[in-house]
């Protein structure tokens, strides 16, 4: 751009550049900078250039012989232009002489763009709406966070302004509400708390909404000392109205809250729609299920996160300790946000029966069962454990001794550094996939190709398996147990998966490996009661009578009909013997034959899992 009409201003160290600048700095006129760039590239612009081209080589070229177009035309000048390596850089210039010219338009601004009059560039408010929409279809993910952080400190502001809400203090207020309740067809609730364990977190606020669209925040045990009525009363008047049938409660995520009241002696009854489930319900995939989200989709509702008002990281404040003045817009916003999503989602299930149906008889009466199981815990022997324990231990320093020796040397097994420096370095084995840093993987992937090849990578395996065992499992599951109940809680979430089971976190139980021995031991951990057995239920091979069904098969349809064991029938028929011969191990090789037809496994991904 620089010419003799234009110069550059630095406004980082106040510099100018004018064209005698632009030679002292690079030693090319500005006229030739755009081809000092399609040689030499320019990373931060994804611009490639020629490689092995450096700075000094792309000014003396330059120079020389003018810019691209004259360049390329004297080409044959360049062995003999006293250049170290001549020859072979004239051929380099020629191998990438496409690259080259490509590289020129890609670092060429573009000039004869048409412009508007300098009276149209005035600065209008920004269409946020667009703008996020402009992001996400663009992936700008880091740019879509940072217009949602201005945008939420935004919607704080208006929202403490613009929500019409009751902040309720005073008994004679809250009797108001109290009859209003009493008389309405539903209405949404929802609890602010202490925390997120169902288990420990206590109420600090509860937030309402009537039908005719009223919403209330009561602040029951925040820290400040200003007036709010006491928890225990409110919750005593508000304990018929919980328990019965009628009138219908609404809420998001209504599983924890049953839990919080329960916490406090009331058993949540009546509990009509959920919009984390309605939401669900009418399409699993289509976003996360929390209000923010849903607000944003459903309704273009930009609302008050947690964060706008407790902070972040370890600075967090519990909700307890937030000022009332801030804690009322954001819990206000709740039930008011909540009662609009029910709105908007209840019409569109009531257009489609068999999801209306789903809802009300699934998922409604599924979460009371959830919140019933989520605080009657899983009951474990934390000495079993413990001995499971000792045992991995005892393995994991074998395993160690064992690598070690093959090393010849120690190292740090959780380093892949290291890791990577003794498996391709010194022990000198090929290379499979790199990180995208250039380093050699380490990856689970890649130790498995490895293995069938080579001891240690088999061995590193096994003791990454074992060490995950026992970290993840028994060295942490006893940490877990509840002092009360002396059980672990877990949390199922019901609007997490595509295919409608649930999930399970903090810790997950469902997981818990079942294929190898040291899995099975942890789960025999898990024990019934004194007087109780465990019981497990299962759909029998459902996906293979499907299989059966569809293909008409007429092995498997003569197997399921003769009531035989699917996977020992396959793997009688595959091995060539009788079905009371099948072993153990062979029905589950077995299984994985069936299985991988069915998902689409491939020879290669059915003989690493079977590892022949």
């Amino acid at each position: 751009l620089v010419s003799d009409r234009i110069v550059l201003f630095n406004s980082m160290n106040d510099h100018w550049l004018d064209t005698a600048e632009i030679v002292k700095k690079f030693g090319i006129s500005p006229a030739l900078f755009i081809d000092y760039l399609a040689l030499l590239g320019d990373k931060s612009d994804n611009i490639p250039g020629i490689p092995g081209v450096g700075e000094k080589t792309a000014v003396l070229l330059l120079n020389a012989l003018g810019g691209l177009e004259q360049m390329y035309k004297r080409l044959e000048q360049v062995p003999f232009m006293g250049l170290r390596g001549g020859k072979a850089l004239q051929q380099k210039l020629r191998e990438h002489q496409q690259q080259a010219f490509i590289s020129y338009e890609l670092a060429t601004i573009k000039v004869d763009v048409p412009l508007p009059p300098l009276s149209d560039l005035v600065q209008q408010p920004a269409d946020n709406d667009t703008l996020r929409q402009f992001y996400q279809d663009l992936e700008l993910k880091f740019l879509s966070a940072e217009l949602d952080k201005s945008m939420a400190s935004s919607a704080l502001e208006q929202a403490t302004q613009a929500i019409q809400f009751d902040l309720i203090t005073t008994s004679q207020m809250w009797q108001t509400w109290l009859a209003a309740l009493q008389m309405a067809e539903y209405f949404v609730v929802d609890t602010e708390t202490t925390g997120l364990d169902y288990m420990t977190a206590e109420i600090v606020g509860i937030s309402l909404a009537l039908p005719n669209g009223q919403v209330a925040y009561i602040p029951l045990t925040h820290d400040e000392d200003t007036p709010q009525l006491n928890r225990e009363s409110v919750l005593a008047d508000l304990k018929p109205l919980l328990e019965a049938e009628v009138p219908l409660k609404i809420g998001q995520n209504l599983k924890f809250d049953k839990s919080i009241f329960a916490n406090h002696g009331i058993e949540l009854r009546g509990i009509g729609f959920d919009t984390m489930l309605e939401s669900y319900v009418f399409n699993a995939t289509a976003t996360r299920h929390d209000m923010d989200s849903l607000a944003l989709k459903y309704l273009q509702r930009q609302t008050i996160h947690f964060e706008d008002v407790a902070g972040k990281g370890a600075k967090q404040k519990t909700f307890n300790q937030i000022d009332i003045s801030q804690a009322a817009p954001y819990a206000a916003e709740d039930a008011e946000v909540t009662h609009q999503l029910h709105q908007y989602f209840w019409h569109l299930l009531q257009q489609q029966p068999r999801l209306q149906d789903l809802l009300q008889q699934l998922e409604m009466p599924l979460l009371s069962v959830i919140s019933r199981i989520e605080r009657t815990g899983a009951c474990v022997d934390a000495e079993k454990l413990a001995e499971q324990s000792l045992s991995l231990g005892a393995r994991l320093t074998e395993l160690q001794q064992q690598i070690f020796a093959m090393a010849g040397e120690e190292f740090n097994l959780e380093s892949p550094k290291q890791l990577g420096d003794i498996l391709y370095q010194k022990l000198k084995l090929p290379v499979l996939k790199k990180t995208p840093g250039g380093a050699p993987s380490t990856a689970e992937a890649v130790l498995q190709e490895l293995a069938l090849d080579f001891p240690m990578p088999h061995l590193l395996m096994e003791y990454r398996s074992l060490h995950k065992l026992k970290t993840t499992y028994t060295d942490k599951l006893p940490k877990l147990i509840h002092p009360r109940t002396g059980r672990i809680h877990t949390s199922y979430h019901q609007a997490v998966t595509a295919t409608g089971r649930l999930s399970s976190s903090d810790p997950n139980l469902q997981n818990i490996p079942i294929r190898t021995a040291e899995g099975r031991k942890i789960r025999q951990a898990f024990i019934a009661p004194a007087e109780h057995t465990l019981v497990a239920f299962d759909y029998s091979q459902i996906e293979l009578r499907i299989m059966a069904h569809l293909s008409e098969d007429d092995t498997l349809i003569r197997a399921f009909n003769q009531g035989q064991d699917i996977h020992k029938a396959t793997a009688a028929e595959v091995l060539g013997k009788a079905i009371e011969d099948v072993s153990a191990e062979e029905r589950r090789n077995a299984k994985a034959v069936n299985f991988g037809l069915i998902y689409g496994m491939s020879a290669f991904g059915l003989a690493k899992q079977l590892g022949i």
